[in-house]
């Protein structure tokens, strides 16, 4: 039977390995990432937040968000992004897809009303709404929609705010953002940033 010196010097050993690591990978390790991400990648480290014309934070570039009224009903006057499933709709703290299969009634539902209200709103056929606009991605949270999508808006959203087509369109064509290393993905736009360099071009 170990002896009770024996017992004592093996937790004490125990316990000394325990602090050591605990201060090496979670103390110093965590700075050490923290202060690299600060100095590297400040932006990305802070949450990639985004400001408008004042200054101040309006949301994240990695997060998407409603542009609707108290009511949920979308505003003409700015880009929709896409349908959200989580919580009660780009909720960051419930991110979620649906979970629902393609043949879910519930889902086909959602989705021939979401393409019958896109449709009346864009002005176009309801077999030209585009898949995006129609179906949540599977965060609920998908900052972006395709470029296809933007264009379908232009119309509307420049009726609403009194601008030329062209000069919408133009707003687009410059937040497509391309693939990721110039092959992975699709083009995207990032709706946030879409409605903010509208907001300064009309001064609103």
């Amino acid at each position: 039977m170990a002896s009770t010196r024996t017992i004592l010097r093996t937790h004490w050993v125990a316990l000394r390995a325990m602090l050591v690591f605990t201060l090496v990978l979670g103390v110093a390790y965590t700075a050490l990432v923290t202060a690299i991400g600060q100095l590297a990648l400040p932006a990305r480290a802070n949450g990639s937040l985004v400001h408008d014309a004042a200054g101040e934070v309006v949301g994240s570039s990695l997060i998407g968000q409603s542009f609707a009224d108290a009511s949920g009903a979308p505003l003409p006057g700015w880009f929709q992004p896409r349908p959200s499933a989580a919580g009660d709709g780009y909720d960051g703290g419930a991110s979620s897809g649906s979970n629902l299969g393609p043949e879910n009634p519930d889902l086909v539902s959602a989705i021939g009303e979401r393409r019958s209200r896109v449709a009346a709103a864009d002005g176009v056929s309801p077999d030209a709404v585009p898949a995006d606009a129609l179906t949540a991605s599977g965060s609920g949270l998908d900052p972006h929609i395709s470029p296809e999508y933007a264009r379908r808006q232009v119309a509307r959203v420049a009726e609403v705010r009194g601008l030329p087509e062209a000069e919408v369109a133009k707003l687009v064509d410059a937040h497509v953002q391309g693939r990721d290393l110039g092959y992975l993905g699709d083009e995207t736009v990032n709706v946030l940033e879409l409605n903010l360099a509208l907001a300064a071009l009309v001064g609103d």
